[in-house]
């Protein structure tokens, strides 16, 4: 009997010392790229969302669903990461449908320019974050790249095992828990940098989507229309990367065959008010806080009028979220704010950039 309990004890050791190490060396992406941290915030909400966004940057740093509550009382929420590819989104709305039921997912269509996995470091930012599934284990298969492998993403130690010469003090203060850095996952960016020399695209040898982004397209409406679910296509109005008129047509063309609406927010400047010197923080790839309220005030009239989604201000619930959230959004503003008047910069002499 002892030597069973003494087997016992060693395993149970063994486990919970591997645990720990998985969970120190994991990167926890509280400062410098904090991509990462993303898509695990959204299993915090506990909301029921009438609209979730789906997609890389160009969602994430453009629309703010604490504007669209606030002014119109949709309930939203946006499950994006950096270079969200589309399999990676499909398999993130595959998982969203089955955990609640949302009115309406809204997918950027940027990235139907990978046909093909890219690289490691983008795809742990979406996956690591997702709880283990069905749709988790079929976003790992289609995102893994030649030098990958399912087993790391089983076992994260046996990815992270070379970070102990990196560890540093995140790496224990953030050992069992994370800080928001979203709100309902937004990205936030006070500061003003204006879009100026904007490059033209460069001519390409072929402007054809491919097939593998065509068939998860078409994966993501059937996955939609099955459900119930309005799917609705947009394009971001930032500048760069490049958007060619020969993509805008196999988009326009692809949602006509479907039956899906599609926004290219790019021809609606002017009716959003986008000010390409004050509205962007990095010279174009990305609208800063004012410019992402225009457009969450353009598209939340677009939802609430044309889509019908309901105003859910009043549900005591929801209030209750929102007024969280909304607290945060404003000391993050004000943060912001003071950090830019004290160093130039919104981030504080604490944070790694």
């Amino acid at each position: 009997m002892k030597k069973l309990l003494a087997i016992i004890l060693t395993i149970f050791i063994a486990v919970a010392g591997l645990a720990f190490a998985t969970k120190l060396l994991e990167p926890k992406y509280m400062s410098g790229v904090l991509e990462g941290a993303m898509i695990e915030e959204y299993y915090d909400d506990p909301t029921d969302h009438n609209v979730v966004f789906i997609g890389d940057c160009e969602l994430y740093e453009n629309v703010s669903p604490v504007y669209l509550w606030e002014n119109f009382g949709i309930n939203s929420y946006i499950r994006g990461s950096a270079q969200q590819l589309i399999w990676q989104s499909y398999y993130l709305a595959e998982e969203t449908i089955k955990k609640e039921h949302p009115d309406i997912i809204v997918f950027n269509v940027l990235s139907m320019k990978y046909n093909e996995p890219q690289k490691e470091a983008y795809n742990r930012m979406t996956i690591d974050g997702m709880k283990w599934s069905s749709s988790k284990i079929g976003s790992i298969n289609a995102s893994m790249t030649e030098e990958e492998h399912f087993i790391d993403y089983v076992f994260p130690l046996l990815r992270y095992h070379r970070r102990w010469s990196d560890l540093d003090s995140d790496d224990l203060t953030y050992l069992g828990h994370r800080d928001k850095i979203t709100f309902n996952g937004y990205y936030m960016r006070v500061d003003v940098k204006p879009a100026e020399n904007i490059p033209e695209g460069k001519p390409l040898a072929d402007y054809q989507f491919g097939s593998n982004a065509y068939t998860y397209l078409d994966k993501l409406t059937k996955l939609c229309k099955d459900n119930d679910v309005q799917l609705i296509l947009v394009k971001a109005p930032t500048l760069y990367p490049y958007w060619y008129s020969q993509w805008e047509e196999q988009i326009v063309d692809y949602a006509a065959a479907n039956d899906l609406p599609y926004i290219n927010f790019l021809d609606l400047q002017d009716e959003m008010g986008i000010d390409w010197n004050e509205d962007t923080y990095d010279g174009g790839l990305h609208l800063n806080l004012a410019g992402a309220e225009k457009m969450s005030q353009y598209f939340g009239k677009v939802l609430s009028e044309e889509f019908k989604v309901p105003d859910r201000r009043g549900e005591a619930e929801l209030d209750s979220y929102w007024k969280q959230v909304s607290d945060r959004y404003n000391a993050e503003i004000e943060r912001q704010n003071t950090n830019l008047k004290l160093y130039g910069t919104v981030h504080g002499p604490e944070e790694n950039q």
